[in-house]
């Protein structure tokens, strides 16, 4: 059972099952914020759920640590799965530390309890996130899927039926959290335990190397997504509040694109994490280019796509009256192809323990960004942040890339040298 249990899965396989249950537990939180609404007979409990996604949103960077990534390319064994673990539960516990303060100093106290159960639903998860890490290592991201479509489907059932018969937006999330922790004890532990065993601790000292060391991609992390989000900001405080809805509701159908970006990507980072651990530059390569084709396909499929159905489909999400601005859907399409780029570019360079440069990268494309909104935005309104970000993020993405060549270069050079010496040592 064990040896049938710690059968790798193919490249293809790790990849379809990542897709789907990443997929349909972003379906089933979506459905979740909509049916909130239906529900019930005000738009109170709709606005304190938005106003703890938002709060637990700010320091969820915190909490994750970016450690994932870390973990997934760990292939010399230099923490084990129980100190990820114990890491993960540190960085949690700070988190929501952070979350509530800033709650009660920012926040009316009615939707204290709310956010604080919000936060410990989304913090269950990744809990689970480091079980997860460690099955992409051992190449079963069938466990993944399946824990993430349950974790979905379960949340979802359970508002569907809790909310109705208590009508407590409370007790509905503290159901929610329950069914998550459940599938964390009773599915995805045992399985990952059957992979490597599982012994909970960390030390003093290693945790707080852990800390700094990826003290500078949580930072980079923190600059790459603000990079995006602050043109936004400025759009809403030059244009005024309608032109950001305009915006953010036409940007809606283009996240397919950055969502297809990681699915496509994420599976194959511990593979290059590997290839280039063994020093194997053909299969690196070849990884590497499949990697940035299929990102290109889900562009150019999308955009095809969009072209065809992109002002019927938002004419029948949002009416007539958001027709007139389809011609913000293109630009839309290729920011979102250049976005997963960079991001990828940024992700690789972490697998590759390549820190510098992601914090670099990362930070260009904050401060392009900084520099470049204001008279786009001016210029060309709304299509001017879409010109932002892509600006942004075509500059951060062509640093880490440059770094990334060097990089390999020096890498695999090194290694046919090292061959070649060997061979006429024989």
């Amino acid at each position: 059972m064990g040896d049938e249990k710690k059968e790798s899965l193919s490249i293809r396989q790790n990849m379809l099952w990542n897709s789907v249950g990443s997929l349909s537990n972003l379906v089933c939180q979506w459905a979740i914020t909509v049916l909130i609404v239906r529900l019930s007979t005000t738009y109170d409990s709709a606005g304190i759920y938005s106003l703890a996604m938002s709060v637990y949103g700010i320091f969820a960077p915190l909490a994750q640590y970016r450690t994932y990534t870390y973990q997934i390319s760990d292939v010399r064994g230099e923490h084990t799965v129980g100190e990820y673990l114990a890491f993960r539960l540190i960085t949690c516990l700070g988190a929501l530390v952070l979350t509530m303060g800033y709650a009660v100093a920012t926040c009316r106290p009615n939707a204290l309890p709310a956010i604080l159960l919000y936060a410990l639903y989304k913090l269950s998860g990744l809990v689970i996130d480091v079980f997860h890490a460690s099955d992409q290592q051992f190449h079963r991201m069938d466990y993944i899927g399946k824990s993430l479509f349950a974790q979905g489907v379960s949340s979802l059932a359970v508002f569907i039926l809790a909310y109705p018969l208590t009508q407590s937006l409370e007790a509905t999330i503290f159901l929610m959290m329950v069914t998550t922790v459940l599938i964390g004890v009773f599915y995805d532990y045992p399985r990952t335990n059957l992979l490597v065993p599982v012994t909970l601790g960390i030390t003093k000292k290693r945790a707080a190397r852990l800390l700094v060391r990826c003290a500078p991609i949580v930072i980079a992390g923190v600059a790459a997504s603000a990079a995006p989000s602050l043109p936004r900001q400025y759009l809403s405080t030059s244009m005024g509040d309608s032109a950001l809805g305009i915006y953010a509701s036409v940007a809606a159908p283009v996240a397919i694109i950055q969502m297809g970006a990681s699915y496509i990507y994420n599976p194959l980072l511990g593979y290059l994490s590997e290839a280039y651990d063994k020093r194997d530059r053909a299969q690196f390569m070849r990884l590497l280019i499949t990697t940035l084709g299929g990102i290109a396909t889900v562009a150019l499929v999308c955009a095809l796509g969009l072209e065809f159905l992109g002002a019927p489909l938002l004419r029948l999400v949002y009416g007539e009256s958001i027709v007139g601005y389809v011609y913000l859907l293109q630009p839309l399409v290729l920011c979102a192809a250049i976005t997963g780029i960079m991001w990828f570019s940024n992700d690789l360079l972490i697998s590759l323990r390549n820190f510098r440069c992601t914090f670099v990268g990362s930070l260009i494309a904050l401060v392009v960004s900084l520099l470049v909104m204001a008279p786009s935005v001016g210029a060309w309104g709304m299509n001017g942040v879409t010109l932002t970000n892509a600006l942004s993020c075509i500059a951060g993405t062509v640093f880490m890339m440059v770094c990334l060549l060097i990089q390999l270069k020096g890498h695999f050079v090194t290694s046919e040298k090292r061959s070649s010496d060997g061979g006429e040592a024989k």
